[in-house]
């Protein structure tokens, strides 16, 4: 297993900065994503090495909640209004970076806050999986879904597929998304053994969603571009909520930026492998 890099990689225009948080909300992550190694993980069984191939048998990181695909995965299991199976993996171009814009015979390019997010994958032994492939989808600021929603039906943006280096990591650049009628703001993400495995739902090893930090949605959603967002927040909590009502802890990005310059998010997720 390959040492985590000594220099935080460079992700496109800036990569995520840390931000700390009480240690009972990281019981998964370290702060920020590809820092310097190696790094001490607690909460996870105790204080380990990450990424080193030096963990302890009695030491483990805690794996990351399943979570439902949701109504509009585009992986092949369900269809949309028009009756069609969606399967967006299957298309060229679906592995990418900056998954702002439509893709294909499309060009456009979903509007909002810039966001960068680094994912970074581990096993339940706390060690990095390279080679991995995580597929990463959202709405818009307005809360619609590409090839679902009616008005953008024929657009594919705010979807792609990246597999993790040899730190375990990807990072797709994207826009902050919008509030729904129905959910907290969230961020759905599939996880494959590989981008040649990453084609159809049937193929998936994890399911999960990841939160944003209610600070940071408020930062958000008091600007005029997310102000439907803003109304449909003031009746939403992730008490409530259908996927995160049981706790967010494995699942909350940190966050840093601001509404002006855009934000970048981190989160260490763990699978069994």
């Amino acid at each position: 297993m390959e040492k985590l890099p000594k220099k935080l990689p460079k992700v496109f225009a800036q990569a995520p900065s840390p931000i700390d948080y009480p240690a009972r909300r990281q019981a998964l992550r370290w702060l920020g994503a590809g820092l310097l190694a190696p790094l001490l993980l607690e909460g996870c069984g105790g204080s380990v090495e990450i990424g080193t191939g030096s963990s302890s048998s009695t030491t483990s990181c805690s794996v990351v909640p399943s979570e439902s695909s949701g109504s509009y995965p585009a992986d092949g299991s369900n269809t949309n209004s028009t009756g069609s199976t969606i399967n967006t993996l299957s298309e060229s171009g679906i592995v990418r970076a900056d998954i702002r814009s439509s893709f294909g015979t499309k060009t456009t390019t979903a509007a909002g806050i810039p966001l960068t997010v680094t994912i970074t994958l581990v096993d339940t032994s706390c060690d990095v999986l390279s080679g991995y492939a995580i597929y990463l989808w959202h709405c818009d600021r307005d809360g619609q879904y590409s090839l679902y929603t009616s008005a953008i039906i024929d657009e594919n943006y705010l979807r792609g597929v990246q597999a993790t280096n040899s730190s375990g990591q990807v990072s797709f650049l994207t826009i902050f998304p919008g509030c729904t009628s129905s959910r907290m703001p969230h961020l759905c993400l599939e996880v494959y053994a590989s981008t040649a495995k990453a084609t159809s739902y049937a193929n998936k090893l994890k399911t999960t969603q990841l939160a944003f930090p209610t600070s940071t949605l408020n930062e958000v959603y008091s600007t005029t571009y997310y102000a439907s967002s803003a109304i449909h927040m003031a009746s939403q909590s992730y008490s409530t909520d259908s996927a995160f009502s049981d706790g967010t802890s494995l699942q909350t990005l940190t966050m840093s930026g601001n509404a002006t310059n855009g934000y970048t998010a981190a989160i260490n997720l763990a699978i069994s492998v």
